[in-house]
């Protein structure tokens, strides 16, 4: 990645965050400098200099940017971990107010019963490991997990996994050895094994793969594949224990459980 391209990479980046372009531009402007000027600064930025100035005054009541009251004054961004740091409990703190605000809103009531056999799509890896996280953390008898892609066997879901209930009975399965050996290593208290779900594995690289297979409690099903070209996460959930889909999939998962479960079969 260019220089150019990193430059504009940030300061989308902060614009996700909360910032103006401009403010976005003169504050990534300013990191690349000891200090500047407005001049300066609207040089590298391309930001008209007289917007600069309002630019500025926005990220210095936002703890990113100090002003020395020379003449020309000088701006300076604040250093980089405390920048990270003020963004990220100004994100924090905007999703705690966006959880409250949501929680107290209350729930229109329905007289839709059929919840049990409903399933949902879902698509991005961030929500989808949220949700695998949020499922395994309810699960109260058993998890069952397949992991086709290494890298889906993340340090929060590894963390999750651990602090299951001792009670909970925990079996995780892989489509190749290397995985599984990772497996058993990251969680030791697992009962591992390796999947006889050939199918899973994608067999042409433009073939879609499957990235995850998720049972809580014989009731609750996630699985997820992962597009050959944009490497995207996708996935469908779906719960209750009359599910179709939760029935097929015990079914299914089965044929990889029977030797984890049973040495002598």
């Amino acid at each position: 990645m260019t220089t150019s391209e990193q430059v504009e990479e940030a300061i989308e980046v902060l614009q996700q965050l909360g910032l103006k372009e401009y403010e976005a531009r003169c504050f990534v402007g300013l990191s690349r400098l000891d200090t500047g000027t407005a001049k300066r600064l609207s040089e590298l930025t391309e930001v008209p200099r007289t917007r600069v100035y309002d630019a500025i005054r926005v990220l210095e009541a936002q703890g990113l940017v100090e002003i020395q009251h020379s003449s020309p004054q000088q701006f300076r961004a604040v250093p980089l971990e405390e920048a990270a740091q003020t963004l990220r409990d100004r994100y924090e703190d905007r999703v705690e107010r966006l959880h409250t605000a949501l929680d107290t809103v209350g729930t229109v009531e329905t007289s839709d019963d059929s919840t049990a056999q409903q399933v949902w799509a879902l698509s991005g890896r961030e929500g989808i490991e949220n949700r695998t996280e949020e499922l395994v953390e309810d699960a109260t008898g058993e998890v069952v997990l397949v992991i086709g892609d290494e890298s889906l066997l993340s340090d929060d879901l590894v963390g999750t996994l651990n602090d299951l209930d001792t009670g909970v009975e925990l079996v995780i399965g892989a489509l190749t050895e290397s995985i599984e050996e990772r497996i058993h290593e990251a969680v030791p208290r697992a009962t591992t094994f390796l999947s006889g779900l050939d199918w899973l594995r994608g067999t042409d690289g433009d073939e879609t793969a499957i990235g995850r297979l998720l049972l809580v409690d014989r009731s609750a099903i996630l699985v997820s594949s992962i597009m050959p070209e944009t490497k995207v996460e996708q996935a469908i959930f779906g719960e209750g224990f009359g599910n179709g889909l939760v029935v097929v999939a015990r079914r299914l998962m089965s044929q990889g459980l029977v030797t984890a479960r049973d040495p002598k079969q």
